[in-house]
C-alpha cells in the first residue's frame, strides 16, 4: 500500500476495524484469489487495484497448461513482481501424479517461475507417504507449499478428526497453510450445504479437534461465506478461492467498510480474534 493512499483518508476511515492497518497486510489474514482464465490486461488491472490485499493467486485446477507459455510466464512475472505467491491448481498436480509425471511437473513449474504449489487429493486417492513426499519436494525446490484437505465430489463432508491429523502431518512436512475444500462454487461441498450456507456444527467440530488454527485457510468463494467466517473469526481469518472481482470487496469487509461487517468499526473494548 502506498503512502499516498494512507494520506488520502483519515486513518480511521481507512480501517474502521483497527485490525488491518497497524502492520503490513501480508503479515495478517491471508487472501488467496483463484484465477480461472483472466487475460493479461485484466490480470494487470487486478494487480494494480488489489495486489496489496492479496497473498496468493492460484491458476485454477488445470488451466495453467492451456496458456501460451510466454503469456503464462508474463502473468507469473507480474504476480511475483507484486510480491505475490502464484501457483497452479492442485488438480494439475493430481493429474501429474495419476499420469506418473510428478518429476516433470516440478521441473516445469520451476522453469516457468511459479513460486508456490498446492498439494491436494480432492479427486484422486493419495497415500500419506506420497503426500508427504510431494510437500517435501516442493520445499526442496524453494516453493511455498499449500495443502488442501477434502474431496471435491458433491455432498462430500469434512471429517474434523481426519483434518486435524492431516494438518499435523502436512505442517511437519513443510506446508505453510492447509486449505479446507469448498471448490470454486462453494455449493454442497465441505463446510457448505446445497444453498452455500456454512454448516456451523462442522466448524465447531473442526475447531475442537485442531491444536492450532492459524494454519487453516477456509475456501469461501461466495460473499455470504466470507461474511460468515469473518464474523466468526474476525478480520484476519485466512480465506481462499476468492474470485478476482471480489479481492478488493473482501478487504473492505475485513475492515468493516461494508454493511456485512460494519460492526468491526464499532469501537469499544479491543476484540481478541483467533488469528
Amino acid at each position: 500500500m502506498t503512502k499516498a493512499s494512507n494520506a488520502a483518508w483519515h486513518r480511521t476511515l481507512h480501517d474502521p476495524s483497527g485490525h488491518r492497518d497497524y502492520a503490513p497486510i501480508r503479515h495478517k489474514g491471508k487472501t488467496m484469489v483463484i484465477d480461472k482464465g483472466i487475460g493479461l490486461n485484466g490480470f494487470a488491472d487486478l494487480l494494480q487495484v488489489a495486489a496489496p490485499y492479496m497473498n496468493v493467486i492460484k491458476l485454477g485446477f488445470g488451466t495453467a497448461v492451456l496458456y501460451e507459455p510466454e503469456l503464462l510466464k508474463r502473468k507469473i512475472e507480474l504476480a511475483r513482481s507484486a510480491g505475490l505467491i502464484i501457483m497452479p491448481g492442485g488438480t494439475l498436480l493430481e493429474t501429474a501424479v495419476q499420469q506418473r509425471l510428478a518429476p516433470s511437473f516440478f521441473d516445469t513449474i520451476c522453469e516457468l517461475g511459479f513460486n508456490g504449489i498446492e498439494v491436494s487429493d480432492g479427486t484422486i486417492e493419495m497415500s500419506r507417504k506420497q503426500r508427504t513426499e510431494l510437500i517435501k519436494e516442493g520445499k526442496e525446490r524453494g516453493l511455498l507449499v499449500i495443502t488442501e484437505y477434502g474431496k471435491k465430489s458433491a455432498g462430500s463432508l469434512i471429517d474434523p478428526e481426519q483434518l486435524a491429523v492431516t494438518a499435523d502431518y502436512d505442517l511437519a512436512a513443510g506446508a505453510e497453510w492447509i486449505t479446507v475444500e469448498a471448490r470454486e462454487s462453494g455449493i454442497d461441498v465441505g463446510l457448505f450445504d446445497e444453498n452455500g450456507n456454512c454448516r456451523e456444527q462442522a466448524i465447531e467440530q473442526i475447531l475442537a479437534e485442531m491444536t492450532t488454527q492459524d494454519c487453516l485457510m477456509w475456501e469461501a468463494p461466495l460473499k455470504q461465506q466470507q461474511a460468515y467466517l469473518l464474523q466468526q473469526f474476525g478480520p484476519n481469518v485466512h480465506l481462499g478461492n476468492i474470485p478476482p472481482s471480489d479481492a478488493l470487496a473482501l478487504e473492505a469487509m475485513r475492515r468493516g467498510l461494508r454493511s456485512d461487517t460494519f460492526e468491526f468499526g464499532m469501537r469499544g473494548e479491543p476484540v481478541h480474534y483467533m488469528i
